[in-house]
């Protein structure tokens, strides 16, 4: 009995900790053309998978051409947000010649010059129990 109160009780002390390492990350978009389709929202957590293996996705719903999703309980850490509004809802990013025709962003608006934005651009540091990120299309 004695150990299973001591275990309950250690369990719970995890549990504290681990809330209180989280965040939750509010990314809103801006600029947004149209209330057409839906936003696709990528979150990474490293370089290796930036824009290739998203960590968490979340499907965003777009009011008044903006639009805003959370990533809750992410644990703290350095990542990367990436979104793009797929405005024929087919989940899938629209490219010509592989260049994007639907409009895409990334966290701290980093640029899409000749090429997909940089990850050393891109990357935030999760260290608050809430982190609020937003892109402009």
């Amino acid at each position: 009995m004695v150990y299973f109160l001591r275990f309950s009780i250690f369990l719970m002390m995890v549990s504290f900790v681990s809330a209180q390492n989280t965040s939750d990350i509010e990314v809103t978009i801006l600029n947004i053309q149209s209330d057409k389709g839906q936003v696709l929202v990528g979150l990474y957590n490293s370089e290796d998978t930036w824009l290739n293996t998203p960590f968490r996705g979340i499907f965003g719903e777009i009011k008044d051409r903006k639009c805003v999703v959370t990533f809750s309980e992410i644990p703290f850490g350095v990542y990367g947000v990436s979104a793009f509004h797929d405005k024929d809802s087919d989940g899938e990013l629209d490219t010509f010649l592989g260049v994007p025709t639907e409009d895409t962003g990334s966290s701290n608006d980093a640029p899409a010059k000749f090429g997909p934005p940089k990850w050393e651009v891109a990357k935030i540091e999760v260290s608050e129990k809430i982190t609020k990120q937003t892109i402009h299309f």
